[in-house]
Formats: structure tokens, C-alpha cells, sequence
């Protein structure tokens, strides 16, 4: 029965990593703001969380509950390393595509903060299983 429970609960997560995943391509390949079509009723404006600093903190909480995502979803995997590995590449492909997409531009603080998200989680489960 546990052993069952732990299936459906890793089920779960790597549903909601790979929705996620599915979920950040369509958003990011948008020309223009999702969420700004429907916040603002203009497609042109893009919500902020927080504000930016050096980085952009809306690429710096998705990349972190990404990242969040996928560890809990592959913990018992052996290909965590290869897990932020593709998503690091899944950040640079995604804000290089910008260059081509029509009202997007590319820009290194949103790659910077996709990257940071990611460097946060990974310092976080590195430490955590080294004194663990």
C-alpha cells in the first residue's frame, strides 16, 4: 500500500513537471504576454511579481519552481544531473528563440534569471543532500 501511495505521489510530480514544462514553452514562444492579454487586456504589458533588479524576477520564480518541480519529480532517478543540464539548455534554446519571435527580444537578465533560479535550487539540493 506505502509503496503504491509513493508511485502515484511521483506520478503526480512528473505530471506536474512536464505540464509546467509544456505550460513555460507555450508562454515563452507567445509573441507577446499571455499574461498581459488577460491581466491587462493588453498582450503587450508583462506583469511583474517583484520588481527587477539585475535579473528578471519573474524568469528567477519560474526557473525555481521548475527546477522545484522536476528534483521532487525525479528524486529517486539517478539523472538529476541531466535533469539541470536540460534545463539549462531549455533556458538558453527558449530566450535564443526570442531573437525570432515577433515582439519578443532576447535578453540577458531574463537568461540570467532563468539561469539563477536554477543555480538556487541546485546549490539548495546539493546542500541539503551533503548533510542530510
Amino acid at each position: 500500500m506505502n509503496s503504491f501511495i509513493m508511485k502515484n505521489k511521483i506520478f503526480f510530480l512528473k505530471l506536474g513537471f512536464y505540464s509546467a514544462n509544456f505550460i513555460l514553452i507555450v508562454f515563452y514562444l507567445f509573441p507577446g504576454s499571455i499574461l498581459g492579454c488577460f491581466f491587462y487586456d493588453n498582450c503587450f504589458r508583462q506583469p511583474h511579481i517583484t520588481p527587477d533588479f539585475i535579473i528578471s524576477s519573474n524568469h528567477f520564480y519560474a526557473f525555481i519552481v521548475l527546477t522545484t518541480l522536476g528534483i521532487f519529480s525525479h528524486i529517486r532517478s539517478k539523472k538529476i544531473d541531466f535533469l539541470f543540464l536540460y534545463l539549462i539548455l531549455l533556458s538558453v534554446i527558449l530566450e535564443l528563440l526570442h531573437l525570432v519571435i515577433p515582439n519578443r527580444g532576447f535578453e540577458l537578465s531574463d537568461l540570467f534569471g532563468n539561469i539563477a533560479g536554477i543555480i538556487f535550487v541546485i546549490i539548495i539540493y546539493k546542500v541539503k543532500n551533503r548533510y542530510a
